[in-house]
């Protein structure tokens, strides 16, 4: 089962033409972008076809508009879910804002989980089913929006081009300068076909840097947490007075980015290393030191005479030894 992916995997790099020509065709649909399908109804009866009578269709509302019908969608859905034990978390909040990013990549998930189920769609009649729907009736006639504005672009210059001769006609008594700036001004506007190409070619670009920066805005996110999560490492009780933290924390301050910090970090763990190995050799050294002292005293006793070596009774006496008994 495709519940848990990462986001690594092949099916998030399915592009969002092939996502749009699978729910076409599995549904019988005229969609021209992956976050029309933002409500929520497309998702359920995708799962109904994979399900059969799994997701009540009569619950689907497919003219669903605001955020609060469309939530209602995503109830059905996420029942559902918990009915086949799917643990895949549905971000509604993201879905409904019908964001291009977020739309995508959840219709890349379903679909890799609609491909895992016994390979697919094997019978369904999808049309029939969202007849129980509200909309679902009507959702698969509704043909593609650019096709009426180009009908109703093109009906335009046709008006405008009989209002030209009309008008043509009624001042030819005039010079043949104004006859020609009447002309002129009869003229129609370019052909609607062309101005709907670069309408349609403008829109798929702005959809393309959308989702670039959503991306980028996800990678940087991410890369924050990350660094979030060694500043907080390195302020734990007991590791803060340790030079490699210190080191670390040198390069996740530095306000430079030509590299320096990183230098100076490496400079910072040298200097700890060679004080480190300076203090494993100095107790040797100590050592000698105090064996060499004790040989100078032990020389200095044996030149000593024995009157030196030895204290006068008296001054023992009044010491307040134990030793003298009188």
């Amino acid at each position: 089962m495709a519940t848990k992916i990462g986001m690594m995997d092949a099916a998030y790099f399915v592009g969002r033409s092939e996502i749009l020509a699978w729910i076409n065709s599995t549904l019988q649909l005229n969609l021209s972008k992956v976050e029309e399908a933002c409500s929520g109804a497309v998702h359920c009866q995708l799962l109904d076809a994979v399900h059969p009578g799994m997701v009540p269709m009569h619950k689907v509302n497919f003219d669903a508009k605001s955020e609060y019908e469309m939530i209602q969608n995503y109830k059905v859905l996420q029942d559902v879910f918990n009915k086949l034990k799917i643990t895949k978390h549905i971000e509604v909040s993201k879905l409904v804002k019908g964001r291009p990013l977020d739309n995508l990549e959840f219709m890349q998930w379903l679909k890799r989980y609609c491909d895992s189920v016994n390979g697919g769609l094997v019978s369904y009649n999808p049309i029939e089913r969202r007849e129980g729907s509200k909309g679902g009736k009507e959702v698969g006639k509704k043909g593609p929006p650019a096709q009426t504005s180009a009908k109703g672009t093109a009906a335009a210059p046709k008006a405008q081009s009989h209002h030209g001769r009309r008008h043509e006609s009624s001042s030819s008594v005039n010079s043949n300068s104004s006859s020609t700036l009447n002309v002129k001004a009869a003229r129609p506007p370019p052909p609607a076909p062309a101005y709907e190409e670069q309408v349609r070619v403008r829109s798929n670009q702005i959809t393309e840097l959308k989702l670039s920066v959503d991306s980028l805005e996800k990678e940087r996110d991410y890369y924050f947490a990350k660094l979030r999560d060694v500043e907080l490492f390195c302020q734990s009780p007991g590791l803060e007075g340790l030079p490699v933290i210190a080191a670390i924390q040198q390069i996740l301050y530095a306000a430079d980015n030509d590299g320096s910090a990183v230098a100076e970090a490496r400079a910072m763990m040298s200097l700890n290393l060679l004080s480190s190995e300076e203090k494993m050799v100095n107790p040797d050294s100590q050592k000698r030191k105090s064996i060499r002292n004790l040989d100078v005293e032990a020389a200095g006793i044996n030149n000593l005479s024995p009157r030196q070596r030895f204290p006068d009774a008296t001054d023992v006496h009044c010491s307040g030894s134990p030793l003298m008994t009188y």
